[in-house]
């Protein structure tokens, strides 16, 4: 089974997978990183609800906008 690059969003409920890249202006991509959306680091969609998602990320849960979670890039299988 090969590897998909689709953003954050779009990864089901419940799956884990790893961030590959961040397409956000300097201000975002600074506070996101400072979260620990950083390349490589796991995350996981805890539930998805009404505009916005729970995700895990370093043992901590953040929730985001289902704005900002498109701008996260993740790779899972």
């Amino acid at each position: 089974m090969s590897n998909k690059v689709l953003p954050l969003l779009m990864m089901p409920e419940g799956k884990e997978g790893k961030v590959s890249r961040i397409n956000a202006d300097r201000g975002l991509l600074r506070r996101l990183i400072e979260m620990g959306f950083t390349e490589n680091v796991s995350v996981k969609i805890i539930r998805s609800v009404k505009g916005s998602l729970i995700v895990g990320v370093n043992g901590c849960r953040y929730i985001l906008s289902k704005d900002i979670a498109m701008k996260i890039m993740v790779t899972f299988w």
